[in-house]
């Protein structure tokens, strides 16, 4: 049993504490963790050798300044300038620094599960190394760091907690606990996956679309039949033969690639398109589909790539980029941010759709879209006239829908509940892949 840290003490007695918690022998000394600085300097991937470039909004609310210094503190899973996940969670921060005068922000890179960037150092003692630096609220931003927010969250009723992709504080949710000093922030990337699915379709040439898919759970695979739902829609509204749509998903085992620990990623994408499948839609955090898929593309095969995550990540290789879904943290970082600052934090779950007023306002929409330069002027009109249909209540969780065994998910007519969306057990009919991880 983990042992609750009630204040911050010296810094290395709050480490014994949760050490010795882990069942460490009290003989042995415990590990250092390393200071922010040292961190970012020995990421398991590259670190950014300068701070991504963001755009500053042009109508970013009016916040008075902080009356004294407020630092938050981040964990990223992967690196802040990924093109992806992580970068798309950084630029939150820079967005909450430059609207919110007098927030720092300081973070860690390749926050994981056994990252050799921290051997024998749990994210939970992160989360410590960031409240010995001044944080007074945390990020966490990965699936991967749920357990450990968790720990952290109940050991400092004092400090507030950001979880994103998480659902601890979902009171209708599966995996409840009841926590004051924690939020949940997720967006509503079901659309975005809806519309990657539905520009796969309208350019696909062979009418076989991979998913590259990170490691299997409740959300990756909700995400990945989100796309599916996106690609069938299209392609049966475009008057092809359902029959004639493949979709098959293919998983590497974890957000990205770790060197003995999931598959390649590069090789993966490799297979799809060299076994026919002329688009793939990406569902991990790095860009290697669309390295590939322009190296391909060079070489004169007709192939594209949709990526995810990050809103910048269709620059790797524009020229086969059909669209890029991404995550906008920074409007849901600021309010919770300046909640904190305010003493008016409270535990709330936010899964957060799109403003269908304009899902690509950088001050207001939580989940954007963004049209590659590789999609063609027919198919752009359609994707924006699908758009507008979402955007108008369409809604694809809609039965009739089996799951993969064939048995009935939603009846004819029924609309999925959240808890049925968020918490899908199974890879929908009509897909090929794995649904659980053997």
């Amino acid at each position: 049993m983990r042992k609750s840290i009630l204040s911050l003490l010296a810094l290395t007695i709050v480490f014994a504490l949760a050490l010795s918690a882990c069942g460490t022998p009290a003989t042995t000394a415990p590990t250092e963790v390393p200071t922010v600085e040292e961190a970012t300097e020995v990421p398991a991937t590259e670190a950014p050798t300068e701070a991504p470039a963001t755009e500053v909004p042009t109508e970013a609310p009016t916040v008075a300044p902080v009356a004294e210094e407020f630092i938050f503190g981040m964990l990223l899973v992967g690196a802040a300038n990924d093109h992806g996940w992580s970068q798309a969670h950084y630029e939150a921060g820079l967005y909450v620094e430059q609207n919110i005068p007098g927030t720092k922000m300081i973070y860690l890179e390749n926050v994981y599960s056994g990252s050799p960037a921290y051997p024998g150092t749990t994210t939970s003692q992160l989360a410590e190394q960031l409240v010995s630096q001044g944080a007074k609220l945390v990020i966490f931003n990965s699936d991967d760091m749920k357990d450990e927010a968790t720990i952290f969250t109940q050991a400092h009723p004092e400090i507030d907690v950001i979880m994103a992709s998480g659902d601890q504080v979902w009171a209708e949710g599966e995996a409840y606990i009841p926590m004051d000093n924690m939020v949940n922030i997720m967006g509503r990337m079901e659309y975005g996956k809806m519309m990657a699915g539905c520009a796969a379709a309208l350019t696909s040439q062979t009418g076989k679309i991979g998913y590259l898919g990170p490691l299997i759970n409740d959300e990756t695979r909700r995400l990945a039949s989100s796309a599916y739902l996106g690609a069938k829609y299209c392609w049966e509204q475009a008057g092809k033969d359902p029959a004639e749509l493949q979709f098959k998903v293919t998983w590497i085992g974890f957000w990205f690639y770790i060197p003995g620990v999931s598959s390649d990623p590069t090789q993966v994408a490799d297979d799809f398109y060299n076994s026919g499948y002329d688009v793939v839609i990406s569902g991990i955090d790095t860009t290697e589909a669309m390295t590939e898929a322009k190296r391909l593309a060079d070489a004169g095969q007709a192939v594209w790539a949709i990526p995810y995550d990050f809103k910048g990540a269709c620059d790797t290789a524009p020229e086969i980029c059909l669209g890029t879904p991404y995550f906008n943290w920074g409007p849901s970082y600021l309010e919770t941010i300046q909640a904190s600052i305010d003493g008016t934090f409270a535990t709330s779950f936010q899964w957060l759709a799109p403003d269908w007023g304009d899902i690509n306002n950088p001050n207001t929409s939580a989940v954007g879209f963004v049209t590659g330069p590789a999609l063609s002027e027919e198919a752009t009109t359609t994707l924006d006239a699908f758009i507008d249909e979402l955007a108008g209540g369409l809604n694809l969780w809609t039965g009739p829908i089996n799951l993969q065994d064939s048995t009935e998910y939603l009846a004819d007519g029924q609309v999925a509940t959240d808890q049925e969306v968020w918490y899908l057990k199974q890879l929908l009919e009509g897909m090929e892949g794995q649904s659980v991880s053997e």
